[in-house]
């Protein structure tokens, strides 16, 4: 069966309509499930502006309705994951509250920091969400779970291995390790540090220690700085 919105027979007026190139600003004809067209007059190929993904985002047959999906349509289904995972790990913690607020944490500074820095996103904040979720009996980290959420939400191979990869570094990376890793171990560490700031002001200098020697990254620091050391001074 074909998807209705897809289905020519449901549309309504207004489902074929034209848009100025964004080069050249001559008229292109689009069909409302085009995802992108060639403007006829100077070659170049834009994405359909009236375009509203909808399911596409995240359907694993999105590629069969509208064809070959653009990198914009990609990367906003990659983005959506993430939220998806978020919520899948609330579910997961129920009622776990500390987990749940770390999380959160993580998964806010991690997106900050990863901006800056030029980490893939996707990875970072799947991998924010989910790497406290389980420990094996030594304290390593299994994968079983994060592998099960990311499965079940259809999340691609490579995606998959690369957030259980990073979440499986219980050391800690180094400074030659990938961006991503970097990104949220610094996003880690300043989640644990307001933690430790709600605990009281006692703990400062030990706050301030770690500011200077635990963060890998230069957006990291420049966060935590402004997070925690500026507002005292």
């Amino acid at each position: 069966m074909k998807c209705p919105g897809q289905d020519s027979q449901y549309w309504k007026p207004g489902a074929i309509f034209e848009v100025k190139c964004p080069k050249c600003g001559s008229k292109v004809e689009f069909f409302k499930d085009d995802p992108t067209r060639k403007c006829p007059k100077c070659g170049h190929r834009f994405l359909n502006p009236a375009l509203d993904f909808g399911c596409a985002s995240y359907c694993p047959y999105a590629e069969q309705c509208i064809g070959s999906l653009p990198p914009e349509l990609l990367a906003q289904r990659e983005n959506l994951l993430k939220d998806r995972v978020a919520i899948e790990v609330k579910r997961y913690l129920k009622k776990d509250f500390k987990k749940v607020g770390h999380a959160i944490r993580v998964a806010r500074y991690a997106e900050q920091i990863g901006r800056e820095e030029g980490g893939n996103l996707a990875v970072i904040l799947c991998a924010a969400y989910l790497q406290d979720i389980e420990s094996g009996p030594g304290g390593e980290k299994e994968n079983s779970v994060a592998r099960e959420i990311l499965t079940k939400l259809g999340a691609k191979e490579a995606l998959l291995e690369e957030v259980c990869d990073v979440i499986s570094h219980d050391n800690g990376p180094g400074p030659d390790d990938p961006v991503n890793l970097k990104v949220l171990h610094d996003a880690d560490v300043i989640a644990r540090l307001e933690e430790m700031r709600k605990q009281g002001p006692d703990g400062q200098a030990e706050l301030t220690r770690i500011i200077k020697t635990s963060l890998l990254t230069e957006s990291g620091r420049t966060l935590a700085e402004k997070r925690f050391l500026e507002a005292k001074g």
